[in-house]
């Protein structure tokens, strides 16, 4: 049912652009080429992960990629990108749409088009530590010190909520955030500030781990899909697939 009430939206988009007769947009060139760019950093546990073993891309973005895709009739073309060039990679075009766990702020949404939110309080930056450290950070006082070592990831959040708030902190700057929570683990850092969702994985993965402040995160947000500005149908569209998926439960399944 679900897949003919996208398709009847699809037909409805292509009919009153031909008779506008205006210039295709993202979803026409979709549709004619039969795949969909998807850009995605394929790092970050358990929205977006390239599985190296498999050479495929797993969790709940991955899923919902490959729901957006059928709802088109197309398939996935992944395109790598990192969280330091993700946004200028939206800009200069290198892929349709960004699904890899992209939290929605003002300055992304200044540049770029963000879509509704999914993820509604689920989202938070909070810590990864030592399990053997867990007792010493309560707050961000006790994190903010010159003798802890925090290691994040650059370009993105993580990074940015760190340089604003753990200013007396040492920062450490490492290009793979997926091998960031092993680089604690092993006490090459203290400290990964990291999402909620992210931190519940890692703890499960490494019982060497621990998140205790995760049922009090220092931010609650949502995620967002990204993409170029000036295509609202196509913005429209990614909105009306997530709004289907909210209605029918899917959402809160993934």
């Amino acid at each position: 049912m679900i897949k003919k009430v996208f398709a009847s939206v699809l037909m409805l988009i292509i009919f009153l652009s031909a008779i506008k007769n205006v210039e295709a947009g993202h979803l026409e060139e979709i549709l004619q080429r039969g795949t969909i760019k998807i850009g995605t950093t394929g790092d970050y546990i358990p929205m977006s992960y390239l599985n190296k073993e498999t050479g495929e891309y797993e969790g709940i973005d991955a899923e919902l990629s490959k729901i957006i895709a059928e709802s088109l009739g197309v398939k996935i073309e992944y395109v790598p990108t990192t969280w330091k060039t993700l946004s200028q990679d939206t800009l200069d075009g290198k892929f349709d749409i960004a699904l890899c766990g992209i939290s929605r702020n003002y300055a992304r949404e200044k540049i770029l088009e963000m879509s509704d939110g999914y993820g509604v309080g689920i989202f938070g930056k909070t810590i990864l530590c030592r399990k053997s450290d867990a007792k010493k950070f309560k707050t961000l006082e006790d994190i903010n010190k010159p003798n802890v070592r925090v290691m994040i990831n650059p370009g993105g959040t993580n990074e940015k909520f760190a340089r604003e708030n753990l200013k007396k902190a040492t920062l450490i700057v490492y290009n793979e955030n997926a091998e960031i929570p092993h680089q604690i683990s092993i006490g090459n850092a203290d400290i990964m500030i990291t999402e909620t969702v992210e931190a519940l994985n890692y703890i499960k993965i490494d019982k060497n781990l621990a998140a205790p402040l995760i049922n009090e995160p220092f931010t609650k947000h949502s995620c967002g899909i990204l993409m170029q500005k000036g295509d609202q149908e196509f913005l429209n569209y990614i909105n009306f697939v997530l709004a289907e998926l909210r209605m029918d439960g899917t959402s809160e399944k993934l």
